[in-house]
């Protein structure tokens, strides 16, 4: 099973990295690009078959590693 992880910060926190690509979108002529966020994207290969079982694998790993949840929020995605 794979699991693709989107990991972003929540919504009323400040995404520097986010204002920078927009002021730079902006200088180079994109006008109609605007609050730009930026996040991080992992694609992780799951020996687990159960469904069920790989999500609370997926959510331990994203709550105890991948994603800061005091800023951050996840949303993963499984595929066989």
């Amino acid at each position: 099973m794979k699991a693709k992880i989107y990991v972003t910060l929540k919504q009323g926190i400040l995404d520097p990295q986010g204002k920078a690509i927009e002021h730079a979108l902006d200088s180079l002529g994109f006008k109609n690009a605007g609050n730009v966020r930026v996040g991080k994207y992992m694609e992780v290969d799951l020996e687990e078959k159960d469904k069920v079982k790989a999500e609370a694998e997926v959510k331990q790993m994203c709550e105890k590693l991948l994603a800061n949840t005091i800023v951050e929020e996840y949303r993963y995605e499984l595929t066989a």
